[in-house]
């Protein structure tokens, strides 16, 4: 299959991209250099303030500088980390402090919404830096994407505590400056083609909540989407993905990752989440690649908001960046779905 490439221009500074088939500038934050300060905070769950010190001291190891946000101790309602204006209040102090340079959030959970209507846009925008996380953080990557500045979807504190690999060393790499580009095996239920767009998505219960809102991408985008889930059953994933059908982003979707699906309830009588969501999707012609090992287990990190490319073969799917940054090939083992069947 011959296979034809955009053209991306990248400006000669670090922090700027600009998609030229679109002409849209897209703000690239710009990569770490040792002795940079890096934030921990929490904007939804609480976690153990060991975790996050275990983190920090990770973090410390790679030749940054770690400081942990202020309220991150402030248990609310035996859930939160604070109340939503600390939790707020921590996360504008690490995207105004412009001697920060890069946020990990904490953990996901739940709280996550809370912070939208607090955060303004230009925060984002007048403080470009690398934003970390997953899960419920799905939101705010979001919300960051709509502003046009790139965030990452990848390990938060507590698994960068644990060192889970290999997603700590390519979240450490990507912080420097060396992109990962991701290759792994065919699914028997990809759909080949090449697409390029900006990379949006995440978890598909936080995801599918917050697109087509007040918050949602310029409609001229072209997008890759890709999303994720755990713990859901098969016909509540079946209804979000008919949400995200009907909402305006998803006419500009060019091509579709389907990431992990972790502790999924088998109460449909289908063989795979992959089996339901192709059966969805007959009326679009674009390629679809299954299994992509990004989710709550594996959790490599991905870009989002960024221009890239989607190839989608035979015999193997490729996904790269098209931003300023080194490259680094990366093979990945392809996720397995586990269904639960009571």
């Amino acid at each position: 299959m011959q296979i034809k490439k955009r053209n991306w221009t990248i400006f000669d500074r670090n922090d700027i991209c600009i998609d030229m088939y679109k002409g849209k500038k897209i703000i690239q934050p710009p990569f770490l250099q040792a002795g940079d300060k890096v934030a921990l905070v929490s904007p939804a769950y609480w976690v153990p303030q060991e975790a996050l010190q275990q983190a920090a001291e990770t973090i410390k190891g790679w030749g940054l500088q770690p400081v942990i946000g202020p309220h991150t101790n402030n248990l609310n309602v035996n859930a939160y980390a604070g109340t939503a204006d600390e939790r707020a209040a921590d996360l504008r102090w690490a995207l105004e402090d412009d001697t920060i340079k890069a946020v990990f959030c904490s953990r996901g959970g739940y709280g996550s919404i809370h912070l939208l209507n607090r955060i303004p846009v230009e925060c984002y925008q007048q403080h470009p830096k690398w934003l970390i996380g997953h899960g419920d953080i799905t939101m705010l990557l979001y919300a960051i994407a709509y502003a046009g500045v790139m965030c990452i979807h990848g390990p938060m504190a507590f698994q960068i505590a644990a060192s889970q690999e290999p997603a700590t060393t390519i979240i450490r790499n990507i912080l420097f400056g060396t992109l990962p580009q991701y290759r792994i095996p065919s699914s028997p239920y990809n759909r080949c083609g090449h697409a390029e767009g900006i990379l949006v998505g995440g978890n598909l219960s936080c995801y599918s909540a917050v697109a087509g809102t007040k918050i949602h991408l310029a409609t001229k985008h072209d997008i890759i989407l890709f999303i994720e889930e755990m713990e859901e059953s098969l016909h509540d994933i079946d209804r979000l993905f008919y949400m995200l059908r009907l909402q305006y982003d998803f006419e500009c979707v060019k091509g579709i990752i389907f990431g992990s699906f972790t502790s999924i309830k088998y109460d449909l009588q289908y063989g795979s989440v992959e089996q339901m969501l192709i059966s969805h999707l007959h009326d679009y012609d674009i390629p679809v690649c299954c299994g992509f090992p990004v989710g709550s287990d594996s959790c490599i990190p991905l870009i989002e908001g960024a221009p890239c490319s989607l190839d989608v073969m035979s015999d193997h799917v490729e996904l790269t960046f098209n931003i300023k940054g080194g490259i680094k090939p990366y093979e990945a083992d392809m996720s397995i779905p586990r269904l639960i069947k009571d």
